[in-house]
C-alpha cells in the first residue's frame, strides 16, 4: 500500500471516529474502565505477589545435628544443603552464638547475672544449627524431606503452616488474576467490536462502491483497523496516567496513616510496577483494538 493511500486510510480512520463519535467515546471510555480495573486489580494482585515474595524471602527451615558430630562434617553438610536447587542462603549458627543469642533474649540486661552461673558450661553446646533460606515456599515439603536424608542430620525444625499459607495464598492470586483478565477482555472485545461493526454499517453503501471499483479487502479495512487502534491507544492511556498519579499517593497515605503497618506491609516501587503494567496495557488495548475491527469486519466482507 503507497505512503498515499496510508495517508487517506489514517484519514478515514479519524472520520469514523467523528461520525460515530459517540459510539467512539462510549468505547473509549469502556476500554478505559476495564483497562483502569484491570490496572487495580493488577496492583493489588501484583503487591500481594510481592509481599508473598517478601515474606518468602524470611522463611527458612532450622537444621540441627547429631551429637559430638565434627566441624568437618557440618561443614560437608552445609556444602550438601547449598547446591540444593531453590536454596538462596545457609546460615550457620555455632553452639556459642545460639547461648549468646538466647541470653540477650530471655534475660535481657537486667537479669543478665542469672546467666554468669553457667559460665563455662554452655547449657546449648548441642545446638549448633543451620538456617536454610529458600526461593519458594512450596518447595519446602521437598526440601526438608531431602535434608532428613543427609547424614548427621539430627532434626529439622520448619514453619508448614506460614510454607503452606503462602503457596496457596501464591497460586490463589495467579487463578483470580487469570480469570479476571480473561472477563475484562472479552467484555472490551465485545464493546469494541460493536462500535466498529457501527462504523462498517454507516458505511456500507461507499465499502460496496469500493468494492465495485476494484478496491482490495486490505484497502477497505486499512480505515477500521486505524479506528480500533486509536480507540485502543486512548483508552489505555487515560486509565494509565490516572492509575500513575494515584497509585504512589495511596500507598504514601496508607504508610503514614497506618505506620505500624510499615514493618508488615511492603509496597512494590511505582516504577517496578508500571515498568510491567504500562506496555501490557497499551499492548493489550491495542490488540483488542484490531481484533475488534477485524472480527467485525469479517461479518461484513468475504474474502476473495
Amino acid at each position: 500500500m503507497k505512503f498515499k493511500s496510508l495517508g487517506y486510510c489514517f484519514v478515514q480512520g479519524l472520520k469514523n471516529i467523528g461520525r460515530n463519535r459517540i459510539f467512539s467515546l462510549a468505547s473509549v471510555v469502556t476500554m478505559s474502565l476495564c483497562i483502569f480495573i484491570l490496572g487495580l486489580f493488577y496492583s493489588i494482585t501484583r503487591n500481594v505477589s510481592y509481599m508473598v515474595d517478601q515474606m518468602s524471602e524470611s522463611l527458612c527451615v532450622k537444621v540441627f545435628f547429631d551429637k559430638g558430630i565434627s566441624d568437618e562434617r557440618i561443614q560437608s553438610i552445609g556444602n550438601s544443603i547449598n547446591k540444593y536447587d531453590g536454596v538462596t542462603m545457609v546460615h550457620f549458627t555455632s553452639a556459642d552464638e545460639a547461648w549468646e543469642k538466647y541470653k540477650e533474649e530471655y534475660f535481657g540486661e537486667t537479669y543478665m547475672d542469672l546467666a554468669d552461673g553457667y559460665a563455662g558450661d554452655n547449657p546449648l553446646k548441642d545446638s549448633a544449627s543451620y538456617e536454610v533460606y529458600f526461593s519458594d515456599a512450596g518447595m519446602q515439603e521437598d526440601l526438608v524431606n531431602y535434608i532428613k536424608g543427609v547424614d548427621g542430620v539430627k532434626r529439622v525444625n520448619s514453619s508448614d503452616v506460614t510454607a503452606d499459607s503462602l503457596s496457596e495464598i501464591s497460586s490463589l492470586v495467579s487463578i483470580v488474576s487469570l480469570v479476571v483478565l480473561v472477563m475484562l477482555t472479552a467484555i472490551a472485545l465485545f464493546l469494541i467490536s460493536n462500535t466498529i461493526s457501527i462504523g462498517i454499517t454507516v458505511r456500507d453503501e461507499e465499502i460496496k462502491i469500493m468494492r465495485l471499483l476494484g478496491a482490495h479487502n486490505a484497502f477497505i479495512r486499512a480505515p477500521f483497523v486505524v479506528e480500533g487502534i486509536i480507540i485502543g491507544i486512548a483508552g489505555a492511556l487515560i486509565p494509565i496516567g490516572i492509575l500513575y498519579a494515584v497509585y504512589g499517593n495511596i500507598v504514601k497515605y496508607i504508610l503514614t496513616k497506618f505506620s505500624f503497618l510499615s514493618n508488615i506491609l511492603s509496597f512494590m516501587p511505582v516504577s517496578q510496577l508500571f515498568k510491567v503494567f504500562v506496555p501490557m496495557a497499551v499492548a493489550l488495548s491495542v490488540g483488542l483494538g484490531l481484533l475488534g475491527s477485524f472480527l467485525s469486519l469479517n461479518r461484513h466482507l468475504k474474502e476473495k
